[in-house]
């Protein structure tokens, strides 16, 4: 087996997969991935609606845990990461959106020169397959697959009327000149099956002799020489490796494993590596700082005379519902995690979208380990899009099997409590639209008696959850608590770079897995010098 290459990523998700993809096309250089989970083969990962059964199944995903939240009534909220083939764009709800140009726009301003929206625009067009063609704002001839949602029920059409009823203009396309306003998402799906960047990058991919992948191979320590990154540790089988790299090393791991590998390896602050018996290569004090993630609340109203999930997922019903699937590549388990997209202002003031809502004409709890079930009724859930509050991911031992711990930090910033607040009441409001009025039953959560906003604001510490987009823990600038510069290479350090979510200096406005595409499209070109290097 082949023990040196020239480039070796860790990793094989949203950005991973792109990455390898790029760099193994022209058969150049040889190219290794290494994975800490195991093939994308097992059917549920290809369902879409299988996300609920694969999000939170060790299996499938690295099943993080924060820490007891502070400004959360000290719950532990739930982190699924991606731990297979794909990572986490094999277990997401599939939602194709970008952010917004400001965003961007901002990450520039920050002193990331090339980052800017109209740099990006290309990229992600070239990224893209959009079955609506090529227009100004869309590729046509990408690798990843965009589509409109099919089957659309009549309970989502309504709700886009009801939004539009409460003052939000409609939208057909998010990704486009504008983002406000309310419409059907655009999603990762074809023929009914998801399409994860492993489906559409690294499988064609995986094809040439220069490209090595290995799964079920866990990262310990990235080795050095001086200043220089030049080897790779790693475990697979109860049995160490080394990989040594003639070039780069890049992490692809996410906004959790990057920083942990970094950390492992004496990349990081001082006091946090001489915690756990690390020796400090290169003090970075912001590698696994910065945490940010975007917090959902879930507001759930019941209709009558209306499909749901609900009536689909009944045991008899069952049969024709997995009938569709297998013959027509249709039905309920052909859908992403929400239809209907949202996107308004909490408030007049605001200049652009600050808050967004994920429609799915189904409710759901969760059973005691942790699985969704379905129950009458339909869902909105929102969430405040650029939240002020920040976290921190960290190493609790030098055991890379050991877990890192995480902490979000939720609603720490005043700012982000009145925000939700007000993205609560909106979301609400909309229910009450007068085209719902013939069928509209009984708000099943939060329920009737939440009124006040110190009411809704406990409601919300008490049942708030991820929408699993965390960013920021290897940020990229120049300030002293950046981790890699805007061609993504770590500080002070030859042969490393990060390309994933957690580079994002900011958390875009939206959905994070078209992103972290780019991102690993980019690093790419800075490699391969397309841009300058």
């Amino acid at each position: 087996m082949r023990t040196h290459y020239d480039y070796i990523i860790v990793g094989a998700g949203s950005a991973g997969c792109a990455l390898a993809s790029r760099l193994s096309e022209s058969g150049e250089h040889t190219v290794l991935v290494l994975e800490a989970g195991g093939k994308d083969s097992h059917p549920m990962v290809h369902i879409p609606l299988g996300f609920a059964f694969t999000m939170k199944n060790p299996q499938f995903s690295w099943c993080y845990k924060s820490e007891p939240e502070p400004h959360m009534n000290n719950r532990c909220i739930d982190q699924p990461r991606g731990k297979l083939l794909g990572g986490s764009s094999s277990i997401n709800g599939m939602v194709y959106i970008r952010g917004q140009r400001e965003d961007y726009d901002h990450w520039a301003e920050l002193g990331n020169t090339g980052w800017a929206y109209d740099d990006l625009l290309p990229i992600f067009k070239r990224c893209e397959m959009n079955t609506n063609g090529e227009t100004e704002y869309h590729g046509g001839q990408g690798q990843l697959w965009v589509e409109d949602v099919k089957d659309k029920y009549e309970l989502a059409e309504m709700y886009i009327q009801a939004a539009t009823e409460s003052g939000i203009p409609a939208n057909s396309d998010f990704n486009g000149e504008n983002q406000e306003g309310a419409g059907f998402y655009q999603v990762n799906i074809r023929n009914g099956l998801r399409q994860s960047t492993a489906k559409t990058y690294l499988k064609p991919a995986m094809k040439r002799a220069n490209l090595n992948v290995i799964t079920g191979a866990l990262a310990s320590r990235i080795e050095f020489q001086g200043n220089k990154a030049t080897a790779l540790r790693y475990s697979k089988d109860g049995k160490q490796f080394t990989a040594r790299c003639r070039r780069e090393i890049i992490l692809c791991g996410g906004t959790i494993n990057s920083p942990q590998l970094l950390e492992l390896s004496g990349i990081g602050n001082p006091e946090v590596l001489q915690q756990h018996s690390i020796k400090v290569h290169t003090a970075l004090k912001g590698v696994g700082e910065n945490l940010q993630d975007h917090m959902t609340v879930n507001t759930q109203r019941s209709f009558a005379g209306l499909k749901t999930f609900y009536e689909e997922s009944r045991p008899f019903a069952m049969i024709s519902t997995f009938t569709k699937l297998a013959f027509k590549r249709k039905g309920m388990l052909t859908h992403p995690a929400a239809q209907v997209g949202v996107f308004f202002k909490t408030n007049e003031n605001e200049t652009r979208p600050d808050a967004q809502i994920h429609f799915t004409p189904a409710a759901g709890t969760q059973d005691e380990n942790g699985r969704m079930l379905t129950v009458p009724g339909t869902t909105a859930t929102v969430c405040y899009l650029r939240p002020k509050s920040r976290g921190y991911v960290h190493i609790r031992s030098n055991d890379p099997a050991d877990a890192p711990a995480l902490l979000h930090n939720y609603l720490a910033e005043k700012e982000d409590q009145q925000k939700m607040i007000a993205a609560v009441r909106k979301t609400r409001e909309i229910f009450e639209a007068p085209v719902f009025n013939e069928h509209r039953r009984e708000e099943l959560i939060p329920g009737p008696e939440i009124q006040s906003d110190e009411e809704i604001l406990n409601f919300i510490r008490n049942t708030g959850e991820s929408v699993y987009h965390p960013v920021g823990t290897c940020k990229m600038g120049n300030d002293d608590m950046a981790v890699v510069d805007n061609h993504l290479k770590v500080h002070g350090i030859e042969g490393l770079r990060v390309a994933d979510a957690s580079i994002m200096p900011t958390l875009i406005s939206g959905n994070t897995n078209a992103t972290a595409v780019l991102i690993g499209e980019r690093c790419a070109d800075f490699i391969l010098a397309k841009k300058n290097n």
